[in-house]
């Protein structure tokens, strides 16, 4: 998953980012709120977390702005303003959610996950495709029962292909929302962690899910397409 944090204080957008990349996360970073604007519309992040007093442009109007663009991307804000009014007028402008601070980390991740979860009612917190199920909040895999354990950007990996099944997914596409760098045509670091994950979850099992596409990337699931 890819999170956008737009926040104008350098160490709280780190702490935030780091807590992130820690848990599997791909996070970009804008401090002020047109350089938001600008990476929204042309980068689809899977949340945007905007802190509303930014140096140039209120958050706020930010949010008003993307959501007149066309960008429905959730938006949870984040401030130190928590009055009823601010909180109505950040939802106005099309807010999804809205944290004040100071806030734990924990609750902002839980946050994330329920703007993540809106969309896919069925989903709760529990992904399962075929014998294999992935526990988001206790950050756990199984497959028929049995534990897998996977370092966190397997994890997001994982995550990533088990929320598009049945679905192609590009290199770029994958870099895009799990990786923080942008993609090099020249760089195997994905088909290097899809080789892991792969020996991880396909080794013994007698049904492969992770299948290379030839020419156009990977798809998961029981059945593969045509390449």
């Amino acid at each position: 998953m890819r999170l956008l944090v737009v926040e104008d204080n350098p160490r709280m957008a780190e702490l935030i980012g780091q807590g992130f990349r820690q848990l599997g996360y791909a996070v970009d970073i804008a401090e002020r709120g047109r350089e938001a604007e600008e990476q929204a519309l042309h980068q689809a992040y899977d949340v945007i977390i905007l802190d509303i007093m930014l140096p140039d442009k209120d958050g706020v109007q930010v949010c008003r702005d993307l959501r007149r663009q066309g960008v429905d991307t959730p938006i949870l804000m984040l401030t130190a303003l928590s009055t009823t009014r601010d909180k109505v007028g950040a939802f106005d402008a099309g807010a999804d959610d809205y944290l004040a601070k100071p806030f734990e980390f924990d609750e902002l991740f839980a946050r994330v996950r329920a703007l993540l979860r809106r969309g896919r009612p069925q989903e709760g917190a529990t992904l399962r495709i075929e014998d294999v199920e992935m526990d988001l909040l206790a950050h756990r895999v199984t497959r028929g029962g049995e534990r897998i354990k996977l370092s966190n950007r397997e994890f997001a990996l994982l995550e990533y292909f088990m929320r598009n099944p049945n679905r192609v997914l590009s290199r770029i596409a994958i870099a895009e929302h799990v990786w923080d760098t942008a993609f090099s045509g020249e760089s195997n670091v994905i088909d290097v962690y899809v080789g892991l994950l792969r020996r991880k979850l396909d080794r013994d099992a007698g049904r492969k899910l992770i299948h290379t596409v030839i020419g156009r990337g990977y798809y998961f699931g029981p059945t593969p397409p045509d390449s």
